[in-house]
């Protein structure tokens, strides 16, 4: 019995006409059945009903005789369901479990994997190097926590990271405030249906649990809520490091023009577009410091959309993959300029952490060597060194507070877990690095009689302009194997459409896609059109293509708009009772052809490559705002208080002592990952508030930094 009432001879049948034996084991004899138990008992108490309601509707579909069906007859009765969808959910959660790693339950000694000859090892095995170890002395319990900082840093992604290593080295007194906590790399490295790359309707591993934190989307006039794990939802990592810990680390520099779109473009019908008060020239140096004081990887080779550098990379990109080979004579067959693409991900032995082993999990899982180079392992690990910061993980800044004269004092900060303990902090500066949709939240949250919509939120622009990224790309199969499996898989790209495209404002980067996971993999065939959502064809399918299969994406520069924005849900509160985000806004009718055009260009790009078949990408079906891992823009800077939230350098207007220093400060977000361009804002930011900057030297010793 499943969940104390779901047959499990009869859940069997159901799940073995979705996955059915044949020269590899069905659903139920990798261990499907018990996968399903502990979703339903444990997990997803919710879903047993609806599981039932699937196995009762497969029963009528089939005159009450599915179990006494032969293969091609309960085939055929699923055949009739693919638009239903309960069937829809029942389908695509089977197959993840039985192509999912083996400690979900429904992939028994790796039966799948074996199958289909993938292992989430390197080639060469994992290296023998002994892996960087975190020094957590500086995590205390919120009853440890002094009455008073020099300063309090809320978050501890790139943008905070930075932060607190620069004040900290300053000589300053820091506390980080952290609301996830820090699970184990292990926790993080293996797990195929609970990371952020995955929408299994399953928690993150780097996320609160659903029910402590939901966000509400303004659908028309209806706000629908969303848990943690929906799509739409808008997540970041909750873990120290943010979402460095399990980034994909592209590493890219915004071009001039990223910095300059209204002069470059005007500003489009229906578009808050204008430019950032800061130009390519003023982010050069510190785009420098961050590619060394991070760690980067790439190629300083003359390209479309290369702009000027003042160093050369810290180390050599990775080397080319087989299909980057093969895109490489697509791109000049077309005439197209190419290079590698730049990763925060050691290429040697950098910081005192290993090599990238080219693993084949690396975009959503923390990397298992450490080489992947995130805020907690760089410059968080070197704030710790100092002496002169503490961390509180697991505790929430509910508020900032102000004085009668509305300057900011101190963060009232609050327990994620049981307890519910509370304590105020006196401070005399504040950093919100908590993510643009977070942060414009803690900004909103924190009203006084001087300031009732908000803390610096006088003209009504605190979580305006949210942003993110919509992808445009391509799928491409070819006729042999053109995968070998090394990871993390971007290695080339193009840049000849970041910008002056014909009939659109701005554009974007195309690169081959990390390579995926099998659940991924039978996704993205699925989303193709190139897979059935069940049966032997689906099997074999998934044989025949996983290693035929290539993706070419990118993200693309999205209009900015003052209607898609963050507010405070009226009704809606989380956990602890304070009032969630809710969502608003719509794509700009500029993405959605930007994304279209990146799709065809993908598209020809992998046609040039060789490709036999090719399914581009187009429109996104999300209309509503995009935000996402790349969410920016909520409290954009500039130099009129009457449409931005902070100053050039992040100081909130009317507020010297509160900064603001992550995505949210981006104007607009480029049409590549922005991280790199947070980490070296983030670098600027503090070089003007402490000399923190343009003095470093490479290879310098001092202050713990990388040999």
């Amino acid at each position: 019995m499943v969940a104390g009432h779901i047959d499990a001879d009869r859940l069997a049948v159901a799940i073995d006409a979705v996955v059915p034996r044949d020269d590899f084991p069905s659903a139920s004899q990798t261990g499907g059945v018990r996968f399903w138990a502990r979703l339903t008992e444990s997990e997803r108490p919710m879903w047993a009903e609806r599981l039932e309601r699937v196995l009762d509707l497969l029963d009528v579909r089939s005159g009450g005789e599915f179990a006494s069906l032969d293969a091609a007859g309960r085939e055929a009765v699923l055949d009739r369901l693919v638009d239903d969808e309960d069937y829809a959910w029942f389908a695509d959660l089977v197959t993840a479990g039985f192509y999912a790693d083996p400690g979900n339950g429904g992939n028994d000694d790796a039966a799948s994997w074996r199958m289909l000859g993938w292992d989430p090892a390197p080639a060469g095995g994992w290296p023998a190097e002994d892996v960087w170890v975190p020094d957590m002395s500086a995590v205390i319990r919120l009853d440890d926590v002094a009455a008073h900082y020099d300063a309090v840093v809320v978050g501890s992604g790139a943008g905070g990271g930075v932060a607190a290593w620069a004040l900290a080295q300053s000589g300053r007194s820091v506390l980080v405030v952290e609301r996830g906590d820090y699970p184990e790399t292990t926790s993080l490295a293996e797990d195929h249906l609970r990371n952020a790359r995955t929408t299994s309707g399953l928690d993150h591993r780097t996320l609160r649990s659903s029910a402590d934190n939901p966000r509400t989307l303004l659908v028309g006039d209806d706000a629908v809520v969303l848990p943690a794990w929906d799509p739409r939802y808008g997540n970041n990592a909750d873990t120290l490091g943010g979402g460095t810990r399990v980034y994909g680390a592209q590493a890219w520099r915004f071009v001039p023009e990223d910095f300059r779109m209204a002069t470059t473009y005007g500003v489009p019908a229906g578009s808050a577009l204008t430019d950032w008060p800061v130009g390519y020239e003023d982010m050069e140096p510190f785009y420098t410091q961050a590619e060394y004081e991070i760690g980067v990887s790439g190629s300083g080779a003359e390209h479309a959309g290369a702009s000027r550098r003042s160093r050369p990379y810290p180390m050599a990109p990775m080397a080319l993959t087989a299909p980057a080979h093969r895109l490489l004579a697509g791109a000049q067959s077309l005439g197209w300029s190419t290079v590698e693409v730049p990763l925060a991900i050691n290429s040697a032995p950098y910081g005192g952490r290993a090599a990238c082993a080219r693993c084949r999990q690396c975009v959503g899982f923390a990397c298992p060597v450490e080489a992947k180079n995130t805020a907690e392992n760089t410059v968080l690990a070197r704030a710790v060194a100092t002496g002169n910061l503490s961390i509180l993980l697991a505790t929430r800044a509910e508020r900032i507070t102000t004085n009668s004269a509305g300057r900011v004092t101190g963060v009232d900060l609050v327990a994620e877990h049981g307890s519910g303990g509370r304590r105020t902090v006196m401070a005399e500066d504040v950093v919100v690095a908590a993510g643009a949709v977070e942060s414009a939240r803690l900004l909103l949250t924190s009203r006084s009689s001087r300031e009732p919509t908000g803390l610096g939120n006088t003209h009504d622009q605190v979580g305006r302009h949210l942003q993110g990224h919509l992808y445009g790309g391509a799928m491409g199969i070819f006729d042999d194997e053109v995968s070998d499996l090394v990871g993390p898989g971007p290695s080339i790209s193009t840049h000849e459409f970041r910008h002056q495209n014909d009939g659109v404002v701005g554009g974007g980067m195309l690169a081959n896609e990390f390579v995926p996971t099998p659940v991924s993999a039978f996704a993205y065939l699925r989303q193709a059109g190139l897979v059935p959502p069940h049966g032997r064809a689906a099997k074999e399918g998934m044989r025949h293509l996983l290693l035929r299969m290539q993706r070419v994406v990118g993200p693309v520069q999205e209009m900015t708009s003052a209607e898609s924005r963050v507010r405070l849900d009226p009704s809606v509160v989380d956990g602890l009772g304070i009032p969630v985000a809710r969502l608003s806004g719509h794509a700009h009718p500029n993405d959605l052809a930007a994304q279209r055009m990146m799709g065809e260009r993908a598209a020809e790009w992998l046609r040039a490559a060789g490709a036999a078949r090719v399914v581009a990408y187009g429109s996104s079906p999300q209309t509503t705002v995009s935000s996402g891992q790349h969410q920016a823009g909520t409290c954009r800077m500039g130099s009129d208080p009457a449409t931005s939230v902070t100053d050039r350098y992040g100081r909130v207007w009317g507020h010297p002592n509160l900064r603001v220093i992550d995505g949210s400060l981006n104007v607009t977000n480029g049409g590549v990952n922005p991280v790199l361009t947070i980490f070296a804002n983030a670098f600027r930011i503090m070089h003007a508030w402490v000399g923190s900057g343009a003095d470093y030297v490479p290879g310098s010793t001092a202050r713990g930094r990388p040999v």
